[in-house]
């Protein structure tokens, strides 16, 4: 009897060691386990509570991970290293990563509260029918300032950004597409243009610009402009928003001369392990009260119909962050360029950045 017990004992302790020794070796190699919904976004790009009511509602448990550019977040999911359920690219992204083979295409039957999402913003021309996204913030591309450290400018032209009162004041993003992109729509050209003598001349226009700029930077414009410690800054909408919470003084303006309209959408990676789990989050997440409070939290706009019918009137009647339908017809999204001339784009925006130091 006690060689039976001996013997239950230690298979008893062989398969503890066995569960112990494979979930860290699916940790380790970044697998994940069915019970497990593993999620690459954006910083700050979600509301905390909302992965916890997630993880009560549905039983499953949320790894969530951040990533601060399309190219670092495709970069991971083709070198495979993680098998991430959820992405959450912009347009242009979502192009490269269809032709590359990196999506699984959306069954839609898995997503009723798909019905929530406002027709507009569905069958774009970077993912026809939605196959393979399903849209979660949108925005534009704009200039956030301060009026009580200007004398009078209200930037509605790029060409404001030039004026010399503006000496060593203006702080902007980071971003190749978006301060090239600035420097096209400045002249009157698209901000996709793959015309060499157009992007030559959106270059030597933002050089001179050098001598307005206050820095090139990052997520710090946010609190640079909060505490006034510039004037204005080429950003996001939704970035623009968070300043203004914290800054009543700021304002936001998209210039007349265009500018980008983008969108971030939801999407499953073809290295997933629990596609089940990944259309439950995006489910949960098109949920009109979910939604809402992921507005609320983020500060970007929202393709989500029955969710703007719950949200503070005041916010999504300012156009300035819920653009008319006639000021959207003046935007433009990033088309998929590719590598040789999104190459491109990036030279001319080193050799701006090294001009401006």
């Amino acid at each position: 009897m006690k060689d039976i017990l001996r013997a239950s004992i230690a298979i008893l302790i062989v398969c503890i060691v066995l569960f112990i020794v494979n979930d860290y070796l699916d940790k380790s190699s970044g697998k994940a386990s069915s019970d497990t919904v593993t999620i690459f976004n954006w910083g700050e790009y979600i509301d905390p509570d909302l992965i916890a009511q997630f993880e009560e509602e549905s039983g499953y448990r949320v790894v969530y991970e951040t990533f601060d550019s399309n190219e670092a977040m495709m970069t991971k999911i083709e070198q495979g290293g993680t098998s991430y359920d959820i992405a959450v690219p912009s347009e242009y992204a979502i192009e490269k990563m269809k032709e590359n083979d990196l999506l699984l295409p959306i069954d839609h039957t898995k997503i009723p509260n798909l019905k929530n999402i406002d027709p507009y913003f569905l069958d774009l021309s970077f993912d026809p029918k939605n196959k393979y996204s399903i849209p979660y913030f949108w925005g534009t591309v704009g200039i956030v300032f301060n009026p009580t450290l200007l004398d009078g400018q209200t930037f509605e032209s790029w060409e404001t950004l030039w004026d010399p009162s503006l000496r060593g004041q203006v702080l902007l993003v980071d971003g190749a597409r978006e301060v090239i992109g600035m420097g096209l729509n400045s002249l009157g050209y698209s901000l996709n243009s793959t015309n060499e003598k157009e992007l030559h001349e959106a270059l030597e226009k933002l050089k001179k610009l050098s001598p307005n700029i206050k820095a090139i930077i990052g997520d710090e414009v946010t609190q640079l402009m909060i505490n006034e410690e510039a004037a204005v800054a080429l950003t996001w909408s939704g970035q623009a928003a968070d300043m203004m919470s914290e800054n009543e003084e700021l304002d936001y303006a998209v210039p007349k001369e265009g500018s980008n309209l983008w969108f971030d959408n939801m999407v499953i990676p073809k290295t997933a392990a629990n596609i089940e789990g990944a259309h439950a989050f995006i489910n949960f997440i098109l949920d009109a009260e979910v939604s809402a409070q992921n507005a609320d939290y983020v500060g970007y706009s929202i393709p989500n119909a029955a969710a703007v019918e719950l949200m503070d009137e005041e916010v999504t009647s300012d156009e300035r962050f819920y653009p008319s339908e006639e000021q959207l017809d003046n935007l433009e999204v990033y088309n998929n360029l590719g590598l040789e001339m999104l190459g491109k784009y990036n030279e001319l925006f080193l050799e701006f950045k090294m001009s401006s130091n």
